[in-house]
């Protein structure tokens, strides 16, 4: 029988700054799940019906002076494997006051494609927060995991051995399986970010809620090979 480990890293332990999006210079990009498997039936509602109703009544409680953005994924359907895992797009840079367009882009999506979450990962790095200086945090929401041939725990791994000023929250909504549940906890651990299960549409906006009002630091736990 073989058994699946995530060994600790040999490095210290990253505790990252506070992060309560009420002060200038915040910067916050969200990565939303459209994904085929979120018209799926949750509590008698489609799940991505229930992701834009929570996104329309948190974006006001975010500071108008925090740089917000919108990355998604998904929402294209493409017959090619190439092109679907591909599917990721930046619908909102960052910036001031984005509540009004991060709202009308979610509007009219439809969940479609496949669930390329590293692949987004990867874009939202090295060109959403490229350019930015100080502290940038990413709350990446999905229902599944990635499906792409890819691992968002090894990505999580290598970028905190070349930077620390990235960090990563992830909602895990409505995920059952154990082994996409651990790549995503590894992500956010690794990153100095919270990893939240939301089963429900009240966890969901309560996970939400709790990510974007003022908490407590978070200390993480490193992840990777010996």
């Amino acid at each position: 029988m073989l058994f699946f480990v995530l060994p600790v890293f040999a490095y210290e332990v990253y505790s990252p700054h506070d992060f309560s999006f009420k002060d200038n210079g915040d910067k916050l990009l969200f990565v939303l799940d459209f994904s085929n498997s979120m018209s799926e039936y949750l509590e008698h509602k489609t799940k991505v019906s229930q992701v834009k109703n929570m996104m329309y009544r948190i974006l006001p409680q975010i500071s108008p002076e925090t740089q917000v953005g919108l990355r998604v994924y998904g929402h294209t359907c493409n017959f090619l494997a190439y092109n679907a895992c591909r599917s990721s797009e930046l619908l909102v840079p960052l910036g001031v006051n984005n509540a009004p367009q991060i709202t009308s882009s979610i509007s009219g999506l439809r969940p479609r494609g496949m669930t390329p979450i590293t692949y987004s990962l990867k874009q939202a790095v090295k060109k959403d927060l490229g350019g930015f200086e100080g502290a940038k945090h990413i709350i990446l929401l999905t229902d599944g995991g990635e499906n792409c041939d890819e691992s968002p725990c090894d990505f999580a791994i290598d970028l905190v051995k070349k930077r620390r000023d990235i960090n990563i929250d992830v909602i895990a909504f409505n995920v059952q399986n154990s082994d996409d549940l651990a790549q995503l906890r590894c992500t956010a651990d690794v990153t100095g970010g919270k990893f939240i299960e939301a089963k429900t549409n009240a966890q969901l906006v309560n996970s939400m809620e709790d990510l974007i009002l003022p908490h407590k630091q978070v200390e993480a736990v490193l992840y990777g090979q010996q």
